[in-house]
């Protein structure tokens, strides 16, 4: 069994199809989702039913993202965050109200079912964003910070290359796991970009709500498969560029 992992998809079913495709998944992989389904082109109703469908069908793991978050904030109340609706949330709510609200009952179950965070048997923890708590994902006082923390990829990132685990001034909070994955923060909003490691963390965040390509990557050999550039799919669209 091969796991898989996809990073942010961003409303690009076409994208999505095209990499499931190129990695030749089979109903024997494990498909973890790194979070935000939704926000920037136009498929975002039809992207969530095809993942609600893919789980009938395959094993899927599918983490929260903070666009997943606002997207349910809206479903639910109704209120128009301006700041969602800047950063992509024009589209996804423009692809709700296309279709019969009493459609929305089955995405909002999947919205609701979404893990902050998933740890496999080798170790590998995944989630969209990052953590915190030097102990650990267990010990997070703010469970949004899994959906929006940005500094775990900095602080990955900033690191001395030099510097592995064991040695004194290696991060404490990144000692618990053999290996972290990670989408939320985009390596390249402008142009192609590949999946990045820092420390033991993984960001496969490829810009695919912007002019990148949408990633999946097989978690142990670390070989990836990536679609056109997402923006190529929808020449029509802006997406968030």
């Amino acid at each position: 069994m091969r796991r898989l992992v996809v990073g942010d998809i961003h409303s690009g079913l076409k994208a999505l199809e095209q990499i499931l495709e190129r990695a030749k998944v089979t109903t024997d992989d494990h498909l973890i989702f790194l979070g935000d389904y939704v926000d920037s082109w136009s498929d975002a109703f039809e992207t969530v039913s095809f993942l609600i469908s893919l789980m009938q069908t395959h094993t899927c793991t599918f983490i929260r993202g903070n666009h997943d978050e606002l997207c349910r904030d809206w479903m639910l109340t109704g209120e128009n965050n301006s700041t969602w609706l800047a950063h992509g949330g024009q589209a996804t709510r423009a692809s709700y109200l296309k279709v019969d609200r009493g459609e929305w009952k089955a995405h909002l179950e999947f919205y609701e079912n979404l893990e902050n965070t998933y740890l496999d048997e080798d170790n590998r923890l995944y989630l969209h964003a990052g953590y915190t708590n030097l102990k650990g994902v267990e010990h997070e006082y703010f469970e949004k910070l899994f959906y929006w923390d940005r500094t775990l990829w900095e602080l990955a990132k900033a690191l001395d290359p030099n510097l592995k685990p064991g040695d004194k001034n290696f991060p404490k909070r990144l000692t618990h796991y053999k290996e972290v994955f990670i989408g939320h923060t985009p390596i390249s909003k402008i142009g192609h970009a590949v999946p990045e490691n820092g420390a033991n963390v993984w960001n496969v965040d490829t810009g695919a709500a912007f002019k990148g390509p949408l990633t999946i990557m097989d978690v142990k050999t670390k070989e990836f498969w990536q679609s056109d550039p997402v923006q190529s799919l929808y020449p029509d669209e802006k997406g968030r560029n």
